[in-house]
């Protein structure tokens, strides 16, 4: 069975005034470089760098080596431990309670993900939540390391209090990720990675390093919890809004998932919660983030799980688009689209004023910032039709 997609890229089109490539072995250097320099274990930094180069290559920049300085801040000051590992705090058949020992958040979420696929070898099903976490990058990276291994992974984590909760004029919830990913045949996947809120706090940061001065209605509120369309009020003081935006447009749906997520986080592994979380960027005190790690071996339900989710999701790639140019996508197909891209121009595409924050973090630890090249207007083996590329997949 062969299936062909057409994806669009939401890149445009190449840019080389404003736009460079940097190749995924400099990022890591970088990385690794900037942790050294404060003194992290060179096993921790290593997960970090992974997780933050995947993020960039996936499209998700929000949470790439745009949060690198915010990393190295809770290593430098103490806030986030430089060494040590997790501890299992209960084990009972299929689930466990973790202590992540105040360690790098990617260090914590590889270790209770691999604990949860070990456990649904043995159960069918693993679930594990932990305490004592930190900022763990993007959720995917874990629910992928179930997936690799046939399973139906989910990821979540709580965050600090940056969302305004339908009919609040005060922030006590975060943006609360969930996530869901899920094999099918040949290489394709359902890959659901989504913010509780309408966007994440560093999509918004995002846009005003590219030098937006205006967001979509729903995003952000000012902070008194009033809509607004400014990023920079809702940078310095404002907030987010939950998935829906405000009330007439489901905000109270957002509200729902936001707690539902706290409750499988915050609540269930004793942590930190709600208006309680540490403030973001803030180093005073531990973060002590509660997260959720499941993984489910669907080999323990119906047969040809992977079979049966290709044709769902054939089905809906194959429905009659409302715009020809815009074919209908399933989660994760942005995604496998833009690291495509990236496969072919070998490296990692960011914008100029992405890295000039790196820059400054790279002037102030001291470390090479790394080299960059500037693209081609167009990579080889690439089209340009009606000013959008494409790429085509082969899914076998």
């Amino acid at each position: 069975k062969s299936l062909i997609l057409q994806i669009m890229i939401i890149k445009k089109e190449f840019k080389p005034s404003e736009e460079v490539v940097v190749s995924k072995k400099e990022l890591r250097m970088f990385v690794l470089e900037c942790l050294d320099k404060v003194g992290c274990s060179p096993s921790h930094a290593q997960q970090l760098a992974d997780i933050l180069i995947c993020s960039d290559y996936r499209g998700h920049y929000s949470h790439g080596l745009n949060r690198l300085n915010i990393y190295v801040e809770d290593v430098a000051t103490g806030a986030t431990a430089k060494d040590g590992e997790p501890v299992i705090l209960r084990e009972k058949g299929a689930t466990a309670w973790v202590d992540g020992a105040n360690v790098l958040g990617p260090v914590v979420g590889n270790y209770c993900m691999r604990l949860a696929v070990k456990k649904a070898k043995d159960f069918g099903v693993g679930w594990v939540v932990v305490r004592n976490s930190n900022h763990f990058g993007i959720a995917g990276w874990y629910a992928q390391y179930a997936m690799e291994r046939g399973m139906v992974g989910m990821a979540f984590t709580n965050t600090s209090p940056c969302v305004f909760p339908t009919r609040a004029a005060e922030k006590s919830l975060g943006s609360n990720p969930i996530c869901m990913a899920a094999p099918a045949e040949g290489g394709d996947s359902f890959f659901l990675d989504m913010a509780s809120t309408t966007v994440a706090y560093g999509k918004i940061e995002v846009a005003e390093k590219r030098g937006a001065t205006r967001i979509p209605t729903g995003w952000g509120a000012t902070p008194e919890g009033i809509e607004t369309t400014d990023p920079k009020v809702v940078l310095r003081g404002g907030g987010l809004q939950p998935l829906g935006g405000s009330e007439p447009t489901g905000g109270y749906k957002g509200t729902g998932l936001c707690m539902m997520v706290e409750i499988l986080c915050g609540i269930m592994a004793g942590s930190a919660f709600g208006k309680n979380v540490r403030q973001w960027k803030t180093t005073d005190t531990p973060a002590d983030l509660g997260q959720c790690f499941v993984a489910i071996d669907p080999d323990c339900f119906a047969p040809n799980f992977e079979g049966r989710l290709q044709d769902f999701l054939d089905e809906t790639r194959n429905l009659t688009p409302v715009d020809e140019t815009k074919p209908v996508l399933v989660s994760g197909d942005p995604e496998r689209a833009h690291m495509l891209m990236c496969d072919d121009l070998d490296g990692i595409v960011y914008k100029k004023s992405q890295l000039k924050h790196l820059g400054e973090l790279a002037e102030k630890l001291g470390v090479k910032m790394c080299p960059t090249k500037v693209l081609a207007e167009h990579a080889p083996g690439e089209k340009s039709i009606d000013g959008n590329l494409t790429t085509t997949i082969q899914l076998q």
